[in-house]
């Protein structure tokens, strides 16, 4: 009644004002979000050489889709060439050196069996070949270290994806571990990154009927930047473990399928999660809702198209709607334009219209 008596009296006199009024809806509700995002690569690394070298010879070009294990450039190999002829020649040297140790040692067995010779020079010919033998071992690790960057003179793709076309050319000096040759990005799938607010993650553990699911991880679509949707579903595979300090946001990444290849890393894409449902949902445009000393109320057409003012309780919002958890049992009619100075009791000129009409949505968009 005090909100009622506050607001009569604000119009005087004039003919029957012209409003717009549309049914209250009643029905189940999912609660549907949606996010700004970006489209990124599931997979996505940077190509280094392992070895150090001038790259002369290029097989691929940006832009290209590689597969795993194909060869992309070829660094100068002749020093590694040369390193390891250099090392197959010490390790058969020490082999040489090895193999004369063993015939002494032979021979110093024999002797020392006819009692020719001491145990102490049997003793030492022994500690000879082991120490040869350790070295002979050393010299098949500098083999196998020299025949390696021999073979990493050529550089493969780690992975199968496409090719960005930031790839170096021939002539430039790549040094091991490094300079990035080329970037390379699995294309399928395709996943799209977006952030929830820590007060709609909040919102969403409040009112998930899944206990420990506070977020939807499934059935999530995403609207391209042209306004279409993208067909196919994905699902949501990561969740960050913490809240991003500046923004207060979680980050979280949705998986699609991209056989199409229609998804480009960089792409802007909103990502739409649809969360509970409310059973029996009551239903009214965000813009039929007033404000009055901390109070929300709506009017309804009454009898004789006369206005009513009702008070209600505001519950979730979804897209141009709040969700009444009290105040309408959902039969009624609601003022959604032409509010200004309408009081209680004022007769109205009623235009019955449509959500289609005012351009309602029950998908709710956050920047």
């Amino acid at each position: 009644m005090f909100l009622m008596s506050q607001m009569a009296g604000q119009r005087q006199g004039g003919g029957a004002p012209q409003v717009k009024a549309m049914n209250v809806i009643k029905r189940d509700t999912p609660v549907t979000l949606e996010y700004p995002g970006n489209v990124i690569g599931k997979d996505t690394t940077k190509v280094t050489s392992k070895v150090s070298g001038t790259i002369v010879e290029k097989y691929i070009k940006g832009g290209d889709l590689v597969q795993a294990g194909q060869a992309l450039y070829r660094i100068d190999s002749r020093t590694y060439q040369a390193a390891l002829l250099n090392a197959q020649a010490n390790l058969a040297q020490a082999q040489a050196n090895l193999n004369n140790a063993k015939v002494d040692l032979a021979r110093d067995q024999q002797l020392f069996a006819a009692e020719a010779i001491s145990e102490q020079v049997l003793t030492n010919q022994q500690a000879q070949v082991n120490a040869l033998a350790a070295n002979v071992s050393a010299m098949e690790a500098l083999v196998q270290t020299a025949q390696q960057n021999l073979d990493d003179t050529v550089v493969y793709a780690p992975m199968s994806g496409k090719l960005s076309v930031d790839d170096v050319a021939v002539g430039t000096y790549a040094s091991a571990g490094t300079t990035a040759l080329v970037t390379i990005g699995t294309s399928n799938p395709m996943m799209v990154q977006f952030s929830v607010s820590e007060a709609e993650y909040l919102k969403y553990v409040d009112n998930s009927v899944v206990p420990g699911q506070a977020l939807p991880t499934k059935n999530v679509r995403i609207v391209l930047s042209d306004g279409k949707e993208y067909p196919g579903l994905g699902n949501v595979v990561a969740v960050d473990r913490a809240m991003e300090g500046s923004t207060s946001s979680l980050m979280l990444k949705a998986q699609f399928d991209n056989s199409s290849g229609v998804l480009i890393p960089g792409m802007f894409a909103r990502a739409r999660l649809v969360g509970d449902t409310i059973k029996d949902a009551i239903l009214v445009p965000q813009r039929s809702v007033q404000q009055l000393l901390g109070k929300s109320f709506v009017i309804i057409v009454g009898e004789g198209n006369k206005s009513v003012v009702v008070p209600v309780e505001l519950g979730e919002s979804v897209g141009s709607y709040y969700v009444i958890k009290s105040g309408l049992n959902g039969s009624e009619q609601v003022v959604v334009e032409g509010l200004t100075n309408l009081t209680e009791g004022v007769e109205m000129a009623v235009t019955t219209v449509s959500a289609d009409d005012m351009g309602f949505s029950f998908v709710d968009k956050h920047e």
